[in-house]
């Protein structure tokens, strides 16, 4: 096939591509504000991370006598490219709510920047309280992993940390009513570690995720202080209530409470927004539940009847 004709060909499957059609919501963003940029979520992330762990996720050194410059540069960063995207998700929320607002006035404008500047500095006046509770968190993992060597261990290698530090991050955000942003930043995380929190779930201090892969956090969860998960874990939904038209309704209350110093062992599944697992219990491997336990509950799956089942049908 010469240029000419491939030319041809790649002009037709163009006019096909741009003859965008309303209601794709794969072009529904076409003449409308741009969306908020996964690369610099990301950026912001590691830029926050380098905050919590000073020295840790750069290559040069940090010390005494450079640190407060380092730590102010990171702010810096944070707060204008954080500003930026959260100026996106405040004008993009706007014209999906009213399809009629092609353009902002300049009263709106200078709202949003108002209000951009007041969800920008919840962030920044948290950073400290993010970095204190990870502290608390990495010491959790330390204690809790009879493998780890160390706290830089733990810092650099485990998943739960990374996780869990992304979420100390996303909740403040959720929380104050940012849309889009808490997500990409979960789901970032969640891509790194298989670790899958949403940014609405409620985590109190001292929180380990032993291994961490295939673990499902909910949105509406909430977890206390001192509690314990291994992989495969799924705080969950038992199912979704509906209205009359058969549409999900959404703001209930859908995931369970862990109270305080609860160890949840691998491929234990808990659901349902009124099932509360008292503080002080311990759920074994595989256990499925779907009501509340007691304070101090001991649950386990016990295999030794299944297998004799299983070998009479086999016989």
């Amino acid at each position: 096939m010469d240029y000419k004709s491939i030319r041809k060909e790649m002009d037709v499957v163009l006019e096909r591509l741009v003859d965008t059609k309303p209601g794709n919501p794969l072009t529904d963003h076409i003449n409308k504000y741009p969306l908020p940029s996964s690369e610099v979520i990301i950026s912001i992330l590691w830029d926050i991370f380098d905050i919590v762990f000073p020295g840790y996720y750069t290559t040069k050194e940090i010390n005494d006598l450079n640190l407060k410059n380092f730590i102010n540069s990171k702010i810096n960063s944070i707060y204008e490219k954080l500003s930026v995207e959260i100026r996106k998700t405040i004008l993009l929320d706007r014209q999906l709510k009213n399809a009629q607002c092609e353009q902002c006035s300049d009263q709106c404008m200078n709202k949003s920047d108002d209000r951009v500047t007041e969800l920008t500095m919840i962030l920044i006046n948290n950073l400290e309280h993010i970095r204190e509770m990870v502290v608390k968190d990495v010491i959790a993992a330390y204690a809790g992993d009879p493998a780890a060597q160390d706290y830089s261990e733990v810092i650099l290698s485990y998943p739960s940390i990374f996780a869990v530090t992304v979420h100390r991050v996303a909740h403040i955000l959720y929380r104050a009513g940012i849309h889009y942003i808490p997500r990409m930043m979960s789901e970032y995380s969640h891509m790194r570690t298989g670790i899958d929190i949403h940014p609405g779930a409620t985590i109190g201090e001292n929180f380990f995720i032993d291994h961490g892969t295939g673990v499902v956090i909910g949105e509406t969860c909430e977890i206390g202080n001192n509690v314990k998960l291994y992989q495969g874990v799924t705080l969950g939904a038992l199912s979704f209530p509906r209205d009359e038209q058969g549409s999900i309704i959404k703001g209930k209350k859908r995931h369970p409470k862990i109270e305080d110093n609860v160890t949840i062992y691998a491929g234990a599944t808990i659901l349902g927004g009124d099932t509360v697992i008292g503080a002080g219990s311990t759920i074994g491997g595989n256990c499925w539940i779907i009501s509340s336990l007691p304070p101090n509950s001991r649950v386990s799956v016990d295999f030794s009847q299944w297998n004799s089942v299983s070998q009479r049908k086999k016989n």
